[in-house]
Parts: C-alpha cells; sequence; structure tokens
C-alpha cells in the first residue's frame, strides 16, 4: 500500500478521537520525513454526531487541500456509521476498509457489497476497554492501520505515541496506549 501519495478517510462519531487520530497519523509520518496534511470536518458540533478526519502522506510536497473524495484507506471508528454512512464511498479498487467491529472481514464485505478492496475488522472498542479502562478506539486503530498499509512500523508509531503522549499524560496511559497500538496491530483480521 506504501505509495507516493496515500490519502487516508476517517469516519467516527464526535468524542471518538477520529480528529486525533488523523493527526497522530500524519505526525508519525512527518517523523520519517515525508509531507503530510490532517485535517477534520464536523457537522452538527454535538457529541455522538458523524464526523469525518482526512489524511494525506506523500513522499513529496502535496498540492491538494480539499477533501478526500477517493481514499486509498478508510478507518471506521464505530460500526453503527455503517447503515448510515456509505464508508466505502469512492474507495479504490486496490485500497483497505479497516473497521471496528467484532464481525468478521467476509461479513463485513457482503454487508457492504465490496467486490475488490480489502476488509479488515479489529475489536478496537474491546482492546480499549481493556487496556484503557474507556471505550476509545482511536489509538488501536491506529495500529491496525500500520499493519494494514505499511506507512510506518509499530516502532514508529508506538515511539511517535511515547513521545507525543509523554509530554501530557502519565507513563501508565502512554503504556496503556502502546498496549491498545500493539495488540489492534497483532489482532486484525483482513480479507
Amino acid at each position: 500500500m506504501h505509495q507516493q501519495l496515500t490519502e487516508i478517510r476517517w469516519h467516527a462519531r464526535a468524542g471518538q478521537g477520529a480528529v486525533t487520530a488523523a493527526k497522530l497519523v500524519a505526525e508519525t509520518a512527518l517523523e520519517l520525513d515525508r509531507y503530510i496534511q490532517a485535517m477534520p470536518e464536523y457537522g452538527p458540533e454535538r457529541m455522538g454526531a458523524p464526523i469525518q478526519a482526512f489524511t494525506r502522506i506523500s513522499e513529496s510536497p502535496i498540492e491538494i487541500h480539499n477533501n478526500i473524495e477517493f481514499p486509498d484507506v478508510v478507518v471506521v471508528l464505530d460500526e453503527t456509521l455503517l447503515p448510515i454512512v456509505d464508508v466505502a464511498n469512492g474507495l479504490a479498487d486496490d485500497g483497505v476498509l479497516i473497521i471496528n467491529t467484532c464481525t468478521p472481514p467476509d461479513a463485513v464485505r457482503a454487508a457492504l457489497h465490496i467486490q475488490h478492496a480489502r476488509v479488515a475488522c479489529v475489536d478496537a472498542s474491546g482492546i480499549s476497554q481493556d487496556t484503557l479502562k474507556r471505550d476509545m478506539p482511536n489509538t488501536p486503530m491506529i495500529g491496525a492501520l500500520a499493519k494494514l498499509t505499511g506507512l510506518f512500523t509499530l516502532d514508529q508509531i508506538t515511539a511517535h505515541l511515547i513521545k507525543t503522549f509523554g509530554k501530557k499524560f502519565s507513563q501508565e496511559v502512554i503504556d496503556q496506549n502502546v498496549a491498545a497500538v500493539t495488540r489492534a496491530y497483532e489482532e486484525v483480521q483482513a480479507s
């Protein structure tokens, strides 16, 4: 999946950390000397409302400055969005759809009528409940994204988390987030 320009569209509900995740992914790529963009698109400003965020990562300067309509990767932090948002809209045939769900990838593929793109599923909510003691699926989803795209290694993303979170969180919170990313990296299933 690693290519000249990778476009990632994030789908979530407000408060689930999609904007933070989009930014963390972009910052990790920046540390690897890549060009980046990370931007949110807010709808109604209320907790639980559907939102989108976008990340672009490139080996060369990015000249595009609009929302991502034809993503290489779509990350869905809340499976309850699937019946109300066409999350696969515009997804590249060789792209990947990563969903926070316990449903097997083949069942998601059939339900969403996805023919060509890879479909990956990980129980990011369950992982975050176990590791972070609350449902905050954004950091586990970054682990799944790293595994499926090859944009960065597990070591690169955890090093960035340690550096970034070290400025504002306790060592316990840092360790919990590293554990969440690592578990999702190891547990994500794709078809």
